[in-house]
C-alpha cells in the first residue's frame, strides 16, 4: 500500500490481509507472507528508485503512534544520502518530489502478478 501522507517518495506500507493488531496474533503462514512481501518490496524499491538505504518500522498500539490500531503494518521508507526526511521533525513539513499517483504508476507494474509461494520453504 502507499502511505496517504508519505515521509518520502516510495514510502510503502506492508500489511497482512487479515485485520490483526498484534504480531503475536499472526498465524505462521501470515508472518511468513508478511516477511516475503517486505523482502519483495525492498527488492522492487531498490530496482526502481535505487535508494542508498531504508528505514523499516512498525507502530503497535495508539501510544506507539499507530494510526490504525487494529491493523498492523510495516512502514518501509527508501532513503538517499542528503534526502530531506529531517523536515518532518524540524518544521512539521514534508518534502515529496512526486505525487502519489506517479508513485503508484511507477511501482504497481512491478507488484502485479506476484504470488506468495506459501509457507513451505521458510525456516
Amino acid at each position: 500500500m502507499l502511505n496517504k501522507y508519505p515521509y518520502i517518495n516510495g514510502h510503502l506500507l506492508i500489511s497482512p490481509c487479515r485485520h490483526v493488531a498484534d504480531l503475536e496474533a499472526l498465524q505462521d503462514d501470515e508472518a511468513a507472507e508478511l516477511a516475503y512481501r517486505l523482502r519483495q518490496a525492498v527488492r522492487i524499491l531498490k530496482e526502481v528508485y535505487r535508494p542508498d538505504g531504508f528505514n523499516l518500522g512498525m507502530n503497535l498500539g495508539r501510544v506507539a503512534g499507530a494510526g490504525v490500531e487494529e491493523h498492523l503494518h510495516y512502514h518501509l521508507l527508501p532513503r538517499w544520502n542528503g534526502d530531506t526526511n529531517f523536515m518532518s521533525v524540524l518544521a512539521d513539513t514534508r518534502v515529496i518530489s512526486e505525487p502519489l499517483s506517479l508513485t503508484w504508476e511507477t511501482l504497481a507494474p512491478h507488484f502485479e502478478g506476484a504470488r506468495f509461494p506459501g509457507a513451505s520453504g521458510f525456516t
